[in-house]
């Protein structure tokens, strides 16, 4: 089984081929090819590469399926006894990738 964990937007993701995951927004168009340098960990069966804190020369490719944003979240402030409210609401782009080969 091949498997690696990549780093992007400040968050690890575990990946293999064939999955999708959803990342902080990155440039690029839907179907576009894009290259994660970051790769922290790669293990193709009984072989496992482990970085410091990345592995060199080590590319994983993945395909831009969507660029949307997410739900809405509701950010609530408040102070007792002072009449202080805010309501604001935020929603977070992302990019979901296919991952194509590890």
């Amino acid at each position: 089984m091949n498997l690696a964990i990549v780093e992007t937007g400040g968050k690890q993701y575990i990946v293999n081929s064939g999955s999708k995951i959803q990342v902080e927004k990155l440039e690029g168009n839907v179907g576009d090819i894009i290259k994660l340098e970051h790769v922290l960990l790669a293990a193709k069966g009984t072989d496992l590469q482990i970085g410091k804190p990345s592995i060199k020369d080590a590319v994983i490719e993945a395909k831009i399926l969507k660029q949307s944003r997410s739900k809405k979240i509701l950010v609530f402030k408040y102070k007792a006894k002072s009449k202080y409210r805010r309501k604001q609401g935020h929603r977070q782009y992302y990019t979901e990738l296919e991952v194509l080969a590890v």
